[in-house]
């Protein structure tokens, strides 16, 4: 398959349209692009489906009868779920050779943007009586998205493609209005949010500081939780950040900046999106496609038979990305700013062992291997 984007590329946007024909790529099953990835379609693992469905379970709950233990569980899936998004966007970002270049930059940005989010998520989490559970959560890929939205997407590592951003990076992020869903439609991220917006607005939960951690994340800062209007005001943040509102695809709340589903948008079309006489199109300035290295979707249960170099690496950023997940626990349970500062230094730094990854060719093949994000326990006596 070519880097070439659909015939639909410069199809009138107006936001139905639009989204019908994105949410059709969004719902399909996931295509992995190029001769030199072999492999077909990545199989789910197995015990990537545990908890499959507790956004509909939770949804399915009457909204009068949902309390403050309703909202610990909603926002412990919703840590597990902006938990999700920051490993295959790492991918993408890694695999691209030049970090200067346009794409580089939007994934770069979303990236931030996503651990803010997470952030956002464990201090409400924290606020209403809870502790996140981080490193618990860390999902299986591929996979499913965790609570069960988005039902028929299967989340993979892999380098940047535009298959890749279409099934994997804007299926995550597309809004919930759709003319495309099935007859087994499931909870969209946005949908999910909103109910627990609105849990918030009937339980009226008292909220505690108390645990809430305060953090530069990029150019955005964590801070605490403190009233229904910090809670109103830090789901917003997260909605518009990833879908957009309904109004605009560029009303968010970074003007010179589109939603995350738009600039997804923007890469899979090699266009900026404009406003038109006939609506929203791709038909802004090129988005020129970034020269890549080919990694390959990791396999399900991650790589077998490896060199001894290759399962080095492997081990090494596996190691690595569980001290993340650790650091991160632990600034919800006590460490504070300074717990989360370690993980996000320590993220950093899997940058190194990720692209040496990328480089080395899988054999028989074109294309090279890449980080697997394996969670591994913690040693005993920590």
């Amino acid at each position: 398959m070519s880097e070439e984007p659909d015939e639909s590329a410069v199809a009138p946007f107006r936001r139905r349209s639009f989204l019908a024909s994105a949410a059709v790529a969004a719902g399909a099953p996931t295509v992995v692009a190029g001769p030199a990835q072999a492999a077909a379609a990545p199989e789910v693992a197995p015990l990537a489906a545990a908890g499959l469905g507790s956004v509909a379970r939770l949804l399915a709950v009457p909204e009068d009868a949902r309390q403050v233990a309703w909202l610990r569980s909603a926002l412990q899936v919703a840590v597990g779920l902006e938990l999700a998004t920051i490993p295959p966007y790492l991918c993408g970002w890694w695999s691209v050779k030049d970090h200067r270049s346009e794409v580089a930059r939007m994934i770069r940005r979303i990236v931030g943007d996503e651990m803010y989010h997470l952030g956002i998520v464990c201090n409400l989490l924290v606020a209403v009586g809870g502790r996140p559970q981080i490193k618990a959560a860390a999902p299986v890929y591929p996979g499913p998205l965790p609570g069960g939205v988005r039902a028929g997407v299967t989340v993979y590592l892999s380098g940047l493609t535009r298959p890749f951003v279409r099934d994997v990076m804007m299926a995550i992020e597309a809004p919930e209005e759709s003319l495309a869903r099935n007859a087994q439609a499931s909870p969209t991220v946005g949908e999910f949010y909103d109910a627990m917006q609105r849990a918030f607005r009937t339980v009226r939960p008292e909220l505690s500081v108390r645990g809430q951690v305060t953090q530069h994340i990029d150019s955005d800062e964590l801070r605490p939780v403190r009233d229904l209007d910090d809670v109103e005001h830090a789901i917003e943040i997260i909605r518009e950040q990833g879908e957009g509102t309904a109004s605009s695809p560029l009303d968010t709340f970074s003007n010179d900046r589109p939603a995350h589903y738009y600039a997804f948008g923007e890469i899979y079309h090699g266009r900026e999106l404009r406003h038109t006489d006939d609506g929203w199109r791709f038909v802004g300035p090129p988005v020129p496609f970034p020269d890549v290295r080919p990694m390959t979707p990791v396999p399900v249960g991650g790589y077998r038979n490896t060199s001894a170099h290759v399962g080095g690496l492997l081990f090494r950023f596996d190691a690595m990305y569980s001290t993340v997940l650790d650091s991160l626990d632990s600034a919800w349970a006590g460490a504070g700013s300074r717990g989360l500062g370690a993980g996000i230094r320590t993220m950093r730094g899997l940058e190194d062992p990720a692209v040496e990854l990328m480089e080395t060719t899988v054999p028989g093949t074109r294309g090279t291997y890449g980080p697997q994000f394996h969670a591994m326990p913690r040693p005993r006596g920590e």
